[in-house]
């Protein structure tokens, strides 16, 4: 199951999500706070990128998904107080998903994994102002080691997830413009980590 899923995650694009759909869901959502049985087709068409994500910051698959369960265990129990913001409803899941894996190390006293992709990392780094990634690379790996939680967080979801600002934003409960901010300005600390 895992290869697959890494098959599956190294082919998946940014994609944009149509109103249309955007609107089916929330009639889906909906009719599953009217009724709990109907939140099945929205755990059916989360329930494997929800384990990707959380996949790969625990590169465990057992501990993946106990904490999967949770994640849809919580959704059920919080899909009461959803409310429709303009994004899909899976960022409020992911937004789930990023507390329970937070919780889940903040309780271990371990270190996250961070799952880095070549092709992303190397996009990344073309955001980077002056920065030679081919002499770099080596470097730009031992920064990131160095950066807090948070950072890495939002490096994660804008660069190795191809997330939108506005996805990100939603995830960390942030505005889409602190989003922006704060991605650019872990990029700016980054370059000065590696270029000292």
């Amino acid at each position: 199951m895992l290869s697959e899923l890494q098959i599956n995650h190294t082919t998946t694009h940014r994609m944009s999500v149509s109103q249309q759909a955007i609107d089916h869901e929330w009639e889906e959502i909906q009719a599953a706070q009217r009724d709990p049985a109907r939140f099945r087709p929205l755990y059916e068409r989360y329930y494997e990128p929800i384990f990707r994500y959380i996949y790969r910051r625990t590169a465990e698959e057992s501990l993946t998904a106990d904490i999967c369960s949770q994640v849809f265990l919580k959704a059920m129990q919080k899909l009461g107080g959803y409310a429709y913001k303009g994004v899909p409803f899976s960022a409020w899941l992911y937004r789930i998903a990023s507390n329970e894996v937070t919780q889940h190390y903040r309780n271990a006293q371990k270190q996250r994994v961070v799952s880095i992709q070549d092709g992303r990392l190397e996009e990344m780094a073309e955001e980077m102002d002056e920065f030679d990634y081919q002499i770099h690379r080596g470097a730009l790996l031992g920064a990131l080691d160095k950066l807090p939680q948070k950072d890495i967080e939002i490096i994660e979801l804008r660069f190795f997830e191809q997330r939108s600002f506005k996805e990100v934003a939603n995830i960390l409960n942030i505005t889409e413009n602190n989003a922006k901010v704060r991605t650019y300005r872990v990029l700016d600390k980054l370059k000065k980590l590696i270029v000292q």
